[in-house]
């Protein structure tokens, strides 16, 4: 089941007070607990009421009541969100909770509505209805990253954009070291130690490189779009991209940005590399 867990608002919190150093510490202890347990699923804390809103429904008409609002004991200040076997279970958790509030203070548990909650009048469209909506919410919240194969040239390709962008390694698995083994037959000979997955990151953007399972690499009908702060750094990063490669277009001013230009790096890759223009 899931519960929405209400932390109460204080004196203190609609006075704007932030936690100690040691109250966020034990937060922060209480929050890794949840999470490792597999129960959290989000949380956060409230701005005091003094910076809210709510809009009152009469009818067709709706009016806004800036805040402050009065009745502290009313308001709410925090919250988590946890996915628990019970309401038990979650009272057993908040016991295990330290006061949020540096005076006495009221956390509150409540059950989410559930389709089977809701009965006989919850028709089958509806059902599907909310399914739907739920499939759309979960797929917005997903994330797509390129994934790049070299074709038994990806870790030459890390250490190039190691020195042509400054790009971080993170994780690298070779195929010698999978828990499991690839079919018999997927892998060219010579593959065995070749990296079956890394990942690397260039600024904020996280990609993903394979050797892949043979030495076949195809990187056509796309391009990395790289945008760079200044002129001198697109400068700088077109012509590390293009060694060994080939320019595709000089980098030129153009009528959306004051320098972008296309090459074509020494493993096939794309690029447009760009300084972001100004927004109308």
């Amino acid at each position: 089941m899931k519960v929405i867990v209400f932390v109460k608002a204080s004196a203190s919190s609609e006075a704007g007070a932030m936690p100690s150093q040691e109250l966020l510490a034990a937060m922060g202890k209480y929050n890794e607990q949840l999470v490792q347990a597999g129960i959290m699923q989000d949380a956060a804390g409230l701005q005091p009421s003094a910076k809210a809103v709510r809009v009152r429904f009469s009818g067709q008409n709706r009016t806004v009541i800036n805040g402050p609002f009065a009745e502290t004991k009313e308001l709410v200040a925090g919250y988590w969100l946890w996915e628990v076997k019970s309401l038990d279970e979650a009272i057993e958790w908040l016991k295990k909770c330290p006061n949020p509030m540096p005076e006495d203070s009221d956390v509150e548990i409540r059950p989410l509505i559930g389709a089977e909650d809701l009965g006989a009048e919850f028709a089958s469209d509806l059902r599907e209805e909310e399914a739907r909506l739920g499939a759309i919410v979960s797929l917005q919240k997903s994330t797509v990253q390129p994934y790049l194969f070299f074709g038994g040239r990806c870790e030459e390709a890390l250490e190039f954009y190691k020195q042509a962008l400054y790009a971080r390694v993170g994780m690298v698995v070779r195929f010698n070291e999978s828990p499991e083994p690839p079919p018999p037959g997927m892998l060219a000979p010579g593959f065995e130690s070749k990296i079956m997955h890394s990942e690397f990151q260039v600024g904020g953007m996280t990609l993903m490189a394979s050797d892949g399972c043979d030495d076949k690499s195809q990187f056509d009908g796309f391009r990395l779009a790289l945008s760079v702060p200044t002129e001198a750094d697109a400068d700088r990063a077109f012509h590390a991209l293009a060694a060994g490669g080939k320019i595709d277009m000089p980098l030129v001013k153009t009528f959306w940005s004051p320098r972008y230009g296309m090459v074509t790096d020494k493993f096939g890759v794309g690029w447009m590399v760009m300084v972001p223009g100004q927004r109308p």
